[in-house]
């Protein structure tokens, strides 16, 4: 059952009711959502709700209608982010696993990790016991494969999953990895669920080969019963009439079981498919369904593989993938996830000011809710500490004098163009330097009070901006309701929330929605799906080589003014060409104080290694001044 406590509960009352449910035989799990706190009680026990509604602190007693208690979407209506090392599954990432299908020898699992790595896995996947069909077939190297994965997973900065396959190995394992993994044949040895679930550490739990979508719940529910929340979910194909695959992919059960639970579900192209040339499209395909990410098999030798070679991608082909998936996230309204992640720790290390009660701060222009709070989720954390400004200026200010370690500001709209307002005060605070960027895909919704019905709106509230990018729904769907600008998404739906006037309705993002407890009226309003904004995230300079390290850098952006005779820009944009560096965007710029001069702003790429230092040094040759704005890692 679900116990909504009060809002104003107190810690003796909290822990009367816990008892009280304990004596009555009963697990009882905190969960501490946005709105309110609830206590899950689970059991063979059973109690009459009257009684437990009256004890003192208790709201109000739901019943849990589905066999899965713990892992039930009516438990908890947020996503679980599971935690896996440096590494963070679910909400809005995409997170990559890869690895060969079995540990081989050092020098293999050395050699695959460096290379998935560097494409962008962000966890180490390798065999070291293999249940087999045959019991001629290799079983793994045991205990000698975890050292290798340990050893591997360490130098590389990733953490490890490996598969475990009898209940007597738990204690053996856990020295060495990071999350454990139930495979498809182990789904319901029940067991051996029992004893990993009471370690408490990260599961990835396989889908049977002919289970149902509810009996792969259930296994899950055996784990978290067992003492472990940390449980991810993976689809790898189920056993039908079909043999042209190794098994047949339910893509389908991806947003089925996202819409059943709360617990991220990932995909496993390579069992789904057992056919190399098919891991890429069902990848995509995988991510497309809502995936919060994949485990893929890599191999760079797999016609010599041990294991599930004619499966396992090369290293080059993972590489593509990844490409591949890094252009597909902005649209699905996801990012992939990188390491080593920007840590609160990190940060101490640097002894920066920015951390406050263990919590890092980010700035941005509008209220809570905004798209670039969404671009600050997805750059570091849904957790992150954000600090809301009333203008880009204020950001910039935050970011100056420490309020605020790092800010967000969106600098070009695929629609709207270019914010020079923005590319102005990355000129006017040289101190402050170009880091990071994120890319979102804005999805307009129109948002209103829970129940309300959008025939009885009366007012929309929503920038100007948004008003213009919604005006075929505004103009067709929407006629009887007066279309009203206001200064920020966001903060027109906190407007609306605070006037109480269910005949009043906004423009905004899902995370608005959230944010504020209001429900979406209608999604996807906006007149053109190809609308995304490309944010840039900013620091002072002294800080800027920590979140770096989180990517390597592949695009510059640089100011720079030229003398005033003929042909002056072109010798400066020769020397891009001359070098290999792909130039991705111009704009020219007034220069304050001098009528009818300018200065200019260019985003490159950074070529060959050491190609854009050679022609930094060039230009500083030919221009008036150069200043680089900042190096990052591009997400497009």
């Amino acid at each position: 059952m679900i116990i909504v406590l009060k809002k104003h509960i107190g810690d003796i009352q909290k822990e009367a009711i816990r008892s009280f449910l304990v004596e009555k035989g009963y697990t009882v799990k905190e969960i501490v959502g946005q709105e309110e706190t609830i206590f899950g009680a689970v059991g063979r026990s059973t109690v009459d709700a009257r009684e437990v509604e009256m004890l003192e602190g208790v709201g109000k007693v739901i019943p849990i209608s589905k066999p899965y208690k713990l892992a039930s979407r009516e438990l908890k209506k947020e996503d679980t982010i599971v935690t896996v090392g440096n590494v963070k599954i679910g909400g809005n990432r995409i997170v990559m696993m890869a690895g060969p299908c079995a540990v081989e020898s050092r020098e293999q699992i050395m050699s695959i990790a460096e290379a998935v790595r560097d494409a962008g896995a962000v966890i180490l996947r390798g065999g070291a016991f293999k249940p087999r069909t045959s019991p001629y077939a290799f079983q793994g190297l045991g205990e000698e494969g975890l050292k290798y994965l340990k050893e591997a997973g360490e130098k590389f900065g990733m953490p490890i999953t490996t598969e475990i396959v009898n209940p007597s190995d738990v204690d053996l394992m856990m020295k060495y990895i990071d999350m454990f993994q139930i495979g498809a044949r182990n789904m319901q040895n029940f067991e051996l669920l029992k004893a990993v679930g009471k370690t408490g550490m990260p599961v990835l739990l396989k889908r049977g080969l002919c289970a149902t979508i509810e009996e792969w719940l259930m296994a899950a529910e055996y784990l978290m019963s067992s003492g472990t929340d940390q449980v991810v979910l993976c689809e790898r194909g189920i056993r039908t009439y079909e043999r042209a695959t190794r098994n047949t992919l339910d893509v389908s059960a991806i947003p089925m079981v996202q819409k059943m639970t709360h617990l991220p579900v990932i995909g496993d192209p390579s069992h789904a498919t057992g056919v190399r040339d098919m891991v890429s499209p069902m990848s995509l395909a995988l991510i497309a369904s809502g995936a919060s990410g994949l485990i893929v098999e890599v191999h760079d030798h797999p016609e010599k593989a041990l294991s599930d070679g004619p499966q396992s991608l090369y290293p080059s082909q993972f590489e593509k993938l990844m490409r591949d998936i890094q252009a597909l996230s902005p649209v699905v309204g996801k990012s992939l996830e990188r390491i080593p992640r920007l840590s609160v720790k990190t940060i101490s290390e640097a002894k920066q000011k920015v951390v406050e009660k263990g919590e890092l701060v980010v700035a941005f222009q509008g209220e809570k809710g905004a798209y670039s709070q969404l671009a600050i989720q997805r750059a570091f954390d849904e957790k992150t500490k954000v600090l809301p400004c009333k203008s880009f200026g204020t950001v910039f200010e935050a970011v100056m004098n420490g309020d605020a370690a790092y800010g967000v500001i969106p600098m070009e709209n695929t629609l709207g163009g270019t914010l020079f307002e923005n590319l102005d005060l990355l000129d006017r605070y040289p101190a402050i330097e170009v880091v990071g960027e994120q890319q979102i895909r804005i999805i307009h919704n129109l948002i209103g009070f829970p129940g309300a019905k959008k025939e009885d709106l009366k007012e929309i509230y929503t920038h100007p901006q948004g008003l213009a990018q919604c005006q075929d729904y505004l103009n067709n769907q929407m006629k009887h309701a007066k279309a009203i600008p206001f200064f920020d998404t966001a903060g027109a739906v906190a407007f609306v929330k605070e006037s109480g006037d269910v005949t009043k309705a906004a423009i905004a993002g899902m995370t608005a929605a959230k944010v504020y407890g209001m429900e979406i009226l209608e999604e996807g309003i906006e007149s053109n799906s190809s609308n995304y904004t490309r944010f840039y995230i900013i620091c002072r300079e002294e800080r800027s080589d920590i979140f770096r390290s989180a990517g390597q850098p592949n695009r510059a952006s640089l100011r720079f003014t030229v003398p005033d005779r003929p042909g002056s820009l072109f010798e400066a944009l020769l020397v891009l060409t001359k070098h290999g560096l792909n130039m991705k965007k111009l704009e020219s710029r007034p220069i304050p104080g001098k009528p009818w001069e300018y200065s200019f702003f260019v985003e490159t790429e950074l070529g060959d290694d050491g190609a854009f230092k050679v022609a930094l040094e060039e230009l500083n040759g030919i221009c008036h001044s150069v200043r680089v704005l900042g190096t990052y890692s591009s997400t497009l």
